[in-house]
């Protein structure tokens, strides 16, 4: 009777042991405390590696995303690509605090603010996560090292000696820029605004600065709104990719071209008709799927401790060769080289890459 009391007991303590076990399980896996590999790149969300861009339905974004995921999947990573429909800050904080509450590894973030997003990225470094920006800066409080595209100053020189050329070295223009918060596009507006001050640059007028949004309806707005209030306007700077595509269908459709010249950053693939047609003589890029390499190149080193993000940090990223981390005002950049220029002899063989 004792022996047969005491296989009882000791089958409800087993059992008892089990059912503790399983629900210790399901709270952690609930809580998101489950275990996870120490190795940063690996496929769970909590090793993942995110990209913020500022709106869906960007094409420079989509590329820059793509080649982000195709670096962090070759090195055995996950990708996370998210955007907000609206170029918000407000989208793109809720983007944030959902990765944080993921726990992914990093983000990389291309701002619709330099200095709003500062808080929340604030407390994903507090949380462990190793933030970088990409593309359009975030300041360097709200991150470890940004990603430079290309030279801030010599895009402004290039857009307005392009600008110059076209123009004959006198006339009216106007700038066509993303939104007004853009920190990639505001700086690249400053240094072409030194440019105008140079003798050599004194024929030209810029007439005002307009914003489409980086939206194409809203672009395509601004452009008529130019023509209609300057109509002497003879050119259109848009240091984007959205909006310089925008503006060069305006000027084609309202058969404009030879008399408004446009320029400034834009895709190979969605300007080679503008570009072949005279709307934009000739256009500048650098290439986005580039772009988003570094920056996942920059994240694995930073989540594998090859680097901190400090001056004269360095390491190898792949067909880039070695990278180095140098100074950009109060924080770091890892900088990629000047923009490249497209035009008749060459758009359509780079129209086919990107």
């Amino acid at each position: 009777m004792k022996i047969r009391k005491l296989l009882g007991m000791m089958v409800i303590a087993i059992f008892a042991v089990g059912f503790l076990v399983a629900c210790d399980s399901d709270e952690s896996t609930e809580n998101g405390d489950t275990d996870i590999s120490e190795d940063a790149n690996g496929g769970s969300e909590a090793g993942a590696h995110a990209f913020v861009f500022k709106n869906t339905g960007n094409p420079f974004g989509e590329r820059m995303q793509d080649g982000f995921q195709e670096v962090i999947e070759a090195h055995g990573g996950e990708a996370i690509l998210r955007s907000p429909e609206q170029p918000t800050v407000e989208g793109q904080i809720q983007i944030i605090e959902q990765l944080m509450a993921q726990d992914v590894a990093s983000i990389t973030i291309a701002g619709n603010d330099f200095d709003a997003l500062q808080p929340v990225l604030e407390r994903a470094m507090d949380q462990g996560i190793y933030v970088i920006s990409a593309d359009s800066a975030v300041n360097p409080d709200s991150r470890m090292v940004h990603i430079n595209q290309a030279n801030a100053e010599r895009i402004g020189q290039v857009l307005i000696s392009g600008m110059s050329e076209m123009l004959g070295g006198e006339g009216q223009f106007a700038i066509l820029s993303a939104t007004s918060q853009a920190a990639n596009q505001n700086l690249w507006i400053e240094y072409m605004q030194a440019q105008l001050e140079l003798p050599e640059f004194a024929g030209l007028e810029l007439v005002t600065i307009a914003f489409g949004d980086d939206l194409r309806d809203v672009s395509v707005s601004e452009t008529e709104a130019l023509l209609l209030s300057y109509p002497d306007l003879r050119g259109i700077i848009a240091p984007t990719t959205v909006g310089i595509a925008a503006a060069s269908l305006v000027i084609t459709d309202q058969d404009l071209i030879g008399e408004v010249y446009i320029t400034g950053l834009g895709l190979p693939s969605e300007m080679a008709a503008f570009v072949n047609n005279g709307a934009s003589p000739w256009m500048y890029l650098w290439n986005p799927i580039e772009v988003g390499n570094v920056a996942a190149y920059t994240v694995l080193a930073l989540t594998d401790g090859e680097i901190t993000g400090s001056i004269g940090d360095s390491f190898e990223a792949g067909d880039f060769g070695t990278l180095e981390v140098i100074e950009d005002g109060d924080g770091t950049q890892i900088m990629l080289g000047d923009p490249f220029r497209f035009d008749a002899d060459n758009i359509d063989e780079w129209a086919e890459v990107y």
